[in-house]
């Protein structure tokens, strides 16, 4: 069996050869380059299969060559290593199309885990970026605004990546559709999406549901159980109000983060996991970390791709092609014909302001159906609730 190729690029003589020992003892054949010249220089002459690349050289940076390996060697994974101060562009670097990145000073244990996690990535089919054949579009995703189709469009070009996506947005906007199109839309979507509500588990047991426990690890462990990250193991763990994590456990979700393995309670070896992450949040965690209450260096690996859903208020143009399909569904859940909006009806809808957004109007609508006569066609304005018909 032929050994791996990892190419390392840095310009510290000591980096580079503390990497290239340490690499060659666990079964690699490690190439080395000072500069990002002599990396390209490299991969056009040798067979790599990945490379790990320092970000501040002299002349060009490694955002330079990750560009640049993602041009002419598309399937060749980029692990970027950079200080903690430049994690921000670091983020932007697993956008542009980095693997992972890890900063400095590295644990070099950590650092080959995930180095032999980039080579188990599936190459890609081909070099425009193009989804899967086994990926289907994004379903019944009701996109008529502007601010929408740019959140559609965006799920797009994301939804097959393994970069983490974090969704803001008031409650009730969707942002679980929006991890559910995620998934979908993915080379994923045959394996599980498990689903967890951050806010609604104590935080003495959201430690124990997310990765799980054995036998006798705490009173009442008659038995052991799998964590939400080894059930969604291949698929996607969508986290909710991700914010209400305490910060015990925001430790232990970067560990998973950083090392793609997770340790149960009461465990005494860790399993490997490659789980697509989507978090959602009301909150504004950045005034969270300035609080002390959310991690910054976890901020940083859940928001590699922001997505922000607008308030319902602010797209009326989405009100009625999605109350039109609330309509078209309660109809069936009721065996009746689905009510037609009356223009008093919809002027009404349009004219509130939603709260509660688009979980408001589903449930407005499910109301209507249900109070309206089954000789009744059409949904007016007296079906309405009070709120609604004061907005008219």
């Amino acid at each position: 069996m032929e050994k791996p190729v990892l190419l390392v690029v840095d310009d510290e003589p000591n980096i580079r050869r503390i990497l290239q020992v340490g690499f060659d003892k666990v079964g690699y054949h490690t190439l080395v380059a000072p500069d990002v010249s002599s990396a390209i220089q490299t991969l056009g002459q040798e067979h790599v299969d990945v490379v790990l690349t320092d970000v501040t050289m002299p002349v060009r940076t490694g955002y330079e060559l990750l560009r640049e390996v993602k041009s002419g060697w598309p399937n060749i994974p980029v692990v970027i290593m950079t200080a903690f101060g430049t994690i921000p562009q670091a983020v932007q670097a697993i956008r542009d199309g980095a693997y992972e990145f890890v900063t400095k000073p590295f644990d070099l244990d950590n650092l080959k885990r995930i180095v032999a996690s980039a080579l188990d990535q599936p190459a890609k089919p081909n070099a425009s970026g193009s989804r899967p054949k086994s990926s289907p579009a994004i379903f019944d995703f009701i996109a008529a605004s502007p601010a929408m189709r740019e959140v559609v469009e965006t799920v797009r070009q994301v939804a097959d990546s393994r970069a983490t996506v974090m969704v803001w947005g008031e409650t009730g906007v969707g942002k679980e559709v929006i991890a559910k199109a995620l998934h979908a839309a993915s080379s994923r979507n045959k394996k599980p999406l498990v689903a967890i509500s951050c806010a609604a588990i104590p935080e003495t047991l959201l430690e124990s549901e997310l990765f799980g426990y054995e036998k006798g690890a705490f009173t009442g462990a008659n038995g052991s159980k799998a964590g939400k990250f080894e059930s969604a193991n291949q698929g996607t763990l969508f986290l909710d109000e991700v914010g209400e994590i305490p910060m015990s456990v925001q430790v232990k979700l970067l560990r998973v983060l950083q090392e793609r393995e997770c340790e149960r309670l009461g465990g005494l070896k860790p399993t490997k996991v490659d789980v697509r992450l989507v978090t959602a949040t009301n909150r504004d965690l950045k005034a969270a970390v300035d609080q002390g209450l959310f991690r910054l260096d976890l901020l940083y690996r859940l928001q590699v791709v922001e997505l922000h859903i607008p308030p319902l208020r602010n797209r009326l143009e989405d009100i009625q092609p999605l109350a039109e399909l609330f309509l078209k569904k309660f109809a069936l859940e009721n065996d009746r014909t689905p009510l037609v909006l009356a223009d008093a009806a919809l002027q009404a809808l349009l004219s509130y302001r939603w709260p509660g957004n688009v979980r408001e109007l589903e449930n407005c609508l499910e109301r209507a159906t249900v109070l309206a006569a089954r000789s009744q066609n059409e949904l007016d304005l007296r079906l309405l609730p009070s709120a609604l018909i004061r907005a008219a």
